[in-house]
């Protein structure tokens, strides 16, 4: 399996448009000791020719222009090598990509009912697409089965979803709190055998989740803040980490600790909010990232399993 990191910031990306902080300062300065960071998102491949999105980031557009495997097949006018795309969520940083991709064919989006209903009744995104491409919405089912092409051919992947907990997004003006509003998805290579875990919102670490966590060759956890009151100290924001549905890396109770302990060969975060020290390259956090073998994902890294 291939996986592609297409953008690994959360929403607002790397150095964010309206921040001075003293990450997004780094990230302005050429040759920093920050990365700039695009919009979350992934693309994965069983053969490196049929491509399904892991979420799709507002900035979707750019991140395809920077990955030769996502761009049109040679000799021909118009066409995609991506397959679908696979929505964890309704936030606007994982879905207003698909917005980008209305000059295409029909959308085949795997979403769940509570994610489909949360961008129709806040983003009235089907109607609009309907006026475009259209969408086929798929449910993704709890049971591991295979992953199709857009012909109905096998892909060379397995998946399934899992539920995650959580909220709807904030858009949402009469929330339905029901499950699937987040889920995570479980990929397995039929010919290597390589697993992947894609969890870029977690709220909590609950024993589910955590009998889960070992079973994998690639965990893409999420890392949006270092530290539960990360917003507040920075002053740029009144909520805790926990108060917008994210486990943060640190501390006692955090995802760093429980990772630690997990014999996995790729243990690495993504989603990382534009205030997580950890983005710079030469941090005490970063340090200790790296020291409970896990890694801090960038634009256009790749990995196979």
């Amino acid at each position: 399996m291939q996986i592609r990191f297409l953008g690994t910031a959360a929403g607002g990306g790397v150095p964010q448009w309206n921040c001075n902080c003293p990450v997004c300062r780094e990230a302005r300065l050429p040759g920093g000791r920050v990365r700039p960071r695009t919009q979350s998102s992934v693309a994965v491949s069983a053969d490196g020719q049929h491509w399904f999105l892991l979420n799709a980031s507002s900035d979707l557009r750019a991140q395809i222009e920077s990955a030769p495997p996502l761009q049109p097949p040679a000799g021909k006018i118009r066409g995609s090598p991506i397959e679908a795309v696979l929505l964890t969520n309704a936030d606007l940083d994982h879905t207003l990509g698909l917005l980008l991709l209305r000059e295409g064919e029909k959308l085949r989006v795997h979403a769940t009912p509570a994610v489909r209903n949360s961008l129709a009744e806040g983003l009235a995104l089907p109607s609009t697409l309907a006026s475009f491409c259209g969408l086929e919405w798929i449910d993704p089912l709890k049971e591991v089965c295979p992953l199709l092409c857009r012909d109905g051919s096998r892909s060379g992947l397995l998946y399934q979803a899992f539920e995650l907990g959580g909220r709807p997004p904030r858009f949402v003006r009469k929330p339905a709190f029901v499950a699937g509003h987040n889920v995570g998805y479980r990929l397995v290579d039929e010919r290597t055998g390589g697993r992947l875990l894609f969890l870029p919102d977690v709220a909590g670490i609950d024993d589910a989740l955590r009998a889960r966590l070992p079973e994998c060759d690639a965990l893409l956890f999420d890392g949006t803040f270092w530290s539960e009151h990360e917003m507040q100290e920075r002053g740029i924001g009144g909520l805790p980490a926990s108060g917008m549905g994210h486990l943060p890396v640190s501390g006692s109770g955090g995802s760093l600790k429980v990772l630690a302990g997990l014999n996995v060969k790729h243990k690495i975060y993504m989603h990382i909010n534009n205030t997580n020290p950890m983005l710079f390259e030469d941090s005490p956090e970063r340090a200790a990232v790296a020291a409970a073998g896990c890694a801090v994902a960038w634009d256009d890294m790749e990995i196979s399993i």
